[in-house]
């Protein structure tokens, strides 16, 4: 597979493939859809064995090497996240097709007709880490929008992916549509990514999903337009009306339910007006769930196991039992500090105070801001779309959960009755 004659030849190839089989799914009706979904959600329960036995082998080779904790509970299956993949195909099918819905339609004074219908992007390329569910959830997602897919997955999670990937195709082929639709990259060679990048005769949309080397990789490299899945430097900020009950149990949620999620809270700021009555509760319930607390001077103060936080922590996504702690005088400077250190990912405000909290969400630019609730809730599935490809945090096309309406395009469709312009 490394032989420099040969990648290019084999990336072609599937490049080929997916821009032939998009037109077809394209074309498709939903039941045909729908059927291969559910089809693939069959599989996947009934290769269950199968898809851990590959996953055990991907878990060990990665304990033998430097993969964080929170990057191994991300590439970890159990009976539990099998059925939670199967489930969301299930959920896939049965929401409405995009593919052709009407966006807009109106008519003009010479008579025209004039419909803004929704319509498939094409191919699309994934570029993920470590998460081995993404291959079903993206690839469900681009088949129910009309979308052919390339993924490529990370190289740790390698063989769990690609027996992921047999049961989709085994979807397709027993809903008569073409299994060539949705492909894996089969190599781990990371030159697979460079050509990928580059194949803009074969792909429409890049979607990028992982740590920031990949994302700025991506991003340097990328011929393609893409959707931009940064990193989730996100912020749970207390305001000074904050009730102190529902505060500890959002803040401990944000933080430790998953630790290595994208919807992970990971810097938390609370007001100075209740510093002395949230701040040391907020503390120590993060301290002895585990997690180690780096804190300005106020913070570190409430509890001598608080280590002192650093420029560098304001800015960084931990993706593990760590967090940032910041006292901040009122809903400007929170606002502020986010601005200038979030990823423009998700931040959430606990407040009792009306106005305050929608101060808050008028006035931080993030693709998802939340109003007591926490940060967690940031997940395509939690917002009813089924799963997501990625939550993307730029603002063209697509912004937040990338579910399967934002993985299509439009298209004005003009009807007429013989009219020429003058």
């Amino acid at each position: 597979m490394k032989d420099e004659n040969t990648l290019p030849a084999l990336m072609a190839g599937i490049g080929h493939a997916a821009r032939a089989s998009a037109k077809m799914l394209a074309a498709a009706s939903t039941d045909a859809k729908n059927k291969a979904l559910r089809a693939a959600a069959a599989a996947i329960r009934a290769r269950a064995g199968t898809i851990l036995a590959a996953n055990r082998e991907d878990v060990a080779a990665a304990e033998q090497g430097s993969l964080s904790d929170a990057m191994l509970d991300r590439l970890v299956l159990n009976d539990k996240r099998i059925e939670a993949m199967a489930q969301g195909l299930d959920e896939i099918a049965a929401l409405p097709d995009p593919v052709g819905q009407e966006m807009a339609r109106w008519d003009r004074p010479n008579g025209l007709d004039i419909a803004r219908v929704r319509v498939p992007l094409g191919v699309i390329g994934i570029i993920y880490e470590s998460r081995p569910n993404v291959t079903a959830d993206a690839g469900a997602l681009c088949l129910k929008s009309g979308n052919a897919a390339i993924l490529r997955g990370g190289s740790e999670s390698f063989r769990s992916c690609a027996a992921i990937m047999e049961c989709l195709q085994a979807g397709l082929r027993e809903a008569g549509l073409p299994a060539e639709a949705l492909q894996s990259v089969p190599t781990t060679d990371r030159a697979a990514v460079g050509i990928l990048l580059k194949m803009s005769e074969f792909i429409d949309v890049i979607v990028p999903r992982g740590g920031r080397s990949l994302i700025e990789r991506v991003i340097a490299e990328s011929r393609i337009p893409l959707f931009q899945h940064l990193e989730g430097n996100n912020h749970t900020y207390v305001h000074a009306s904050a009730d102190l009950g529902m505060a500890r149990r959002i803040v401990i949620n944000a933080k430790l339910r998953r630790t290595g999620v994208c919807g992970a809270t990971e810097t938390l700021l609370v007001d100075r007006a209740v510093a002395g009555t949230h701040l040391a509760p907020l503390v120590t319930d993060l301290l002895d769930g585990g997690c180690e607390v780096r804190g300005d001077g106020a913070t570190q103060a409430v509890d001598r196991r608080v280590v002192g936080v650093a420029e560098v922590d304001w800015q960084t996504e931990y993706l593990e039992a760590i967090i940032a702690v910041k006292v901040v005088d009122g809903l400007d400077a929170a606002i502020a500090h986010i601005e200038c250190y979030g990823s423009h990912h998700t931040d959430a405000i606990v407040a009792d105070d009306p106005a305050a909290a929608e101060a808050f969400l008028a006035g931080v630019d993030s693709a998802i801001v939340l109003v007591n609730a926490s940060t967690q809730f940031a997940d395509g599935g939690e917002f009813g779309m089924g799963a997501e490809i990625g939550i993307s945090t730029g603002k063209l096309h697509a912004r937040g959960p990338v579910g399967v309406e934002q993985l299509t395009s439009f298209k004005y469709v003009v009807r007429g009755t013989g009219q020429v312009r003058s």
